[in-house]
This record gives structure tokens, sequence and C-alpha cells, in this order.
């Protein structure tokens, strides 16, 4: 529908994904915990958990819901100064936000489900609902079957239909299926204090991590959105391509950080060690895989969007660097989401996170794209060298083994283990 329509649908997602992101944070948080606990069979603290996790994604779904309907022009005019690009998403951020209860419960059930075995919920909830956000978007954006032609307010409307199923898919789930956990409501209404404060003490870096890295990410699509809608637009295509080629690699992160935090669990460190190192081994294949693919598909997928040329040749120039980015993106993910999360190491991702991002990748990129002027490319290499230099960084600390740490929130101190290895 053009660049100004897909410009705004971009830039109003990146608030969302400051919420997304929250959760992936409280989730990953609780899935050093519960994979640990799996691997002792502590199933009891596995539900304490969850309660946590549950409560707490609803009080951050309530934040971000209020300011997005008291306050979204306000929002949109961070991400913009272009007013029919603002108005736009003005209209999507309205509706979409009415679905961040629904996302962020679903988000981290789905996260915890997965730190205990328990995936195909997961893959049924999403693609039942995919198939309806795709079937709705044509029906809804374009006024297909009868249907009123919604343009962006369809799209908003398919996407918070498809997050209550999505929903309703999950928690049917969780209260009525599965076996593993046999979680309760009335659980709750139940708080165990030791618990939480090992949640925030484990969990707490996580979530900030995770927190600054989206407020980071977010202002990389300021200094975007800074540089015109026809940038916002071309880079919206390209983050289209890399999330599909992503799609992998998200789930050996995830798999990686299951099958470390189980492993730390039941005492196997050494074995924790060398999978770890295997998995490092996939991020990188899978990162110069996705590599190639983004590469060799850039002109069939660019071809499909109704953008003028000018935005086309910007799209070439982001999806060219992405390709070279994606490799150290995939190690990176890897270690930060995935091996390192789960070993416990949570406060040194924390500085990662904080160290790179904030103090080279977006005050460079600022100067690249605001002052300099250089071109999108280069622009967009220079606004992800964290991605760069915080791979290389977690590699050594990998290597180092200083990141696998047992977790007993009924201990007092949690010890590092690294000198198990030097028996």
């Amino acid at each position: 529908m053009g660049e100004i329509t897909l410009s705004a649908a971009s830039l109003a997602n990146q608030f969302c994904f400051i919420f997304l992101i929250i959760n992936f944070g409280l989730g990953g948080g609780a899935g050093v915990l519960s994979g640990q606990f799996w691997g002792k069979k502590d199933i009891n603290s596995i539900k304490k958990v969850l309660s946590i996790l549950i409560r707490a994604s609803i009080a951050f779904a309530i934040i971000f819901l209020s300011l997005s309907q008291f306050m979204p022009d306000k929002i949109m005019s961070i991400y913009t100064s272009e007013l029919p690009v603002a108005d736009q998403g003005v209209m999507y951020l309205k509706i979409i936000s009415l679905s961040f209860i629904f996302q962020g419960i679903s988000t981290t059930v789905n996260i915890l489900f997965r730190t205990v075995g328990s995936v195909k919920v997961a893959l049924f909830a999403s693609l039942t609902s995919f198939g309806f956000n795709i079937f709705l978007n044509w029906v809804l954006i374009f006024g297909k079957l009868g249907a009123p032609e919604l343009g962006i307010q369809g799209a908003a409307i398919a996407t918070l239909i498809a997050r209550i199923i999505e929903f309703t898919v999950v928690v049917t789930y969780l209260f009525k299926i599965d076996k593993k956990l046999n979680f309760k409501l009335k659980y709750l209404l139940t708080l165990d204090k030791e618990l939480l404060k090992s949640y925030i003490k484990i969990g707490g870096p996580v979530l900030v991590s995770d927190l600054i890295l989206a407020l980071g990410l977010n202002m990389v699509s300021v200094i975007m959105g800074r540089m015109g809608s026809d940038i916002v637009a071309a880079n919206s295509i390209s983050a289209v391509v890399l999330q599909f080629t992503n799609v992998f690699l998200m789930g050996v992160s995830n798999e990686s950080g299951v099958i470390t935090g189980n492993t730390i669990g039941k005492g196997d460190y050494e074995s924790a060690y060398k999978r770890a190192v295997t998995f490092l081994a996939m991020a990188i294949i899978l990162g110069g895989c996705s590599g190639v693919v983004i590469f060799s598909l850039k002109y069939i997928v660019i071809d499909f969007y109704n953008i003028s040329d000018y935005t086309k040749s910007i799209a070439y120039q982001l999806m060219n660097s992405t390709s070279v980015l994606v490799v150290f993106m995939s190690v990176a993910t890897l270690l930060t989401k995935g091996v390192l999360r789960a070993g416990g190491d949570t406060k040194f991702l924390m500085i990662a996170d904080v160290l790179f991002l904030w103090i080279i990748s977006i005050p460079l990129g600022y100067v690249a794209g605001i002052v300099l002027e250089l071109p999108p490319g280069i622009v967009l290499i220079v606004l992800k060298s964290d991605e760069i230099l915080k791979g290389i960084w977690c590699v050594f600390r990998l290597f180092s083994k200083k990141w696998i740490r047992d977790i007993d929130y009924k201990e007092k101190d949690n010890k590092n283990l690294e000198a198990c290895f030097n028996n």
C-alpha cells in the first residue's frame, strides 16, 4: 500500500517491539530458573516461577496498553516527524495495543514450556495464529469477501484477532491438557518470597538487558525515521527478510538454552560446555546460510512491494549489508539469548548489551546517518556494529567457562563452577 502505510506500521510496531522484548526478558529470566529446575526434577518450583512470570507480564501489558491508548500521538512523534506517517501509525497502535495482555501471556508461557520440553503447543499455537493472521490481513486490508477495505486498521485488527486465538490455545493447554506441570489457577494467588528474590537476582539482569536492547533497537528506528519514510520502508522490507532467515537461528538459540540449562541442572558441567561449543558452530553455519539467502533473494523479495525505484535501491543496499551482518548477529543471539543466559551469566550479558549498543553503535550511528548523511547501507552496518563486537566478546566468554553457574534459590549464594573444570 505504499511507503507511508508501510512506514507507519513499521514504526508503530517498534513500540510494540519494546513490549515484546520485555516479555522475552521476563520469560528468559524465568527460563534460566525453570530450565535448571527441570534438570533437578523440581516441578513445584517451576509452578511458582510460572506464577510470578504471568503476573509480571500482565503488569507490563497494562502499562503499555495505557500508554498506547492515551498518548499514541506522542509515541509516534518520537519515531517520525512526517504527519501522514504518524497519523496512520496512531490508528494502528490504538488497535494493536489491545492485544498486549493476550500476547504477553502467550509469549511468556510458551518460553517456559520450552524449558520443560513442551514445544508442540507453541508450534500449534503459532501456526494457528499465523494462518488466521494471513487470511484476515487479506480480507480486512483489501476488503475481500464483502468486508470493508480498512487498510492499516485492518492489519491491526487481524493481528489482534490472531493474538486472541493464540492466547486461547496456550491457556487451554496450560490449564486443561498439560500434565507435566499440572498448573492451576489458584497458583496465581500464591507467592514464594525466596523464589521471587532469586527470580529478581537472575531474571532482573535479563529483563534490564533485553529492555536496554529493545530501547537501543528503537533508537535505530528513530535514526532511520529521521532519515525519511523511504529509508524506513526499505529497512522494514530488509527486516522482514532477516526475520524469515532468523527463524532457524531462533529455534537453535531457544533449544540451546533449554539443553544447556537442563544439563547444568543435572550437574553435568563438562557436557554443558561441549554442547555449548557445538551450538556455536551451528550458529556460524546458520548465519552463513542466512547471508547467502538474503543476498540471493533480494531482487525477488523487493519486487513484491509497491514502492518507488528510489526506495528499492535503498532496500538493495540494506539487504547487502544485512547479508554480512547476519553471521555476527547469529553468534551474538545464540550466546546472549541461549547458551550464556541459560548458564546463569546474566549480569555479564547485561553489561555487554549496555557497553556496545549505547556507548558505541548508537552514537556512531547517529553521526553516520544524521550528521554525515552516509549511504543507508553503511549507516546500517554502523548501527549494528554492537552485534559484531558483542558476538566476538561473548565467544571469548564462552571459552573461558566462567558463565556456568548452578542456581538453587534455597541457598544464599550461587556458586561459580569454573573450578569444576580444573580437577
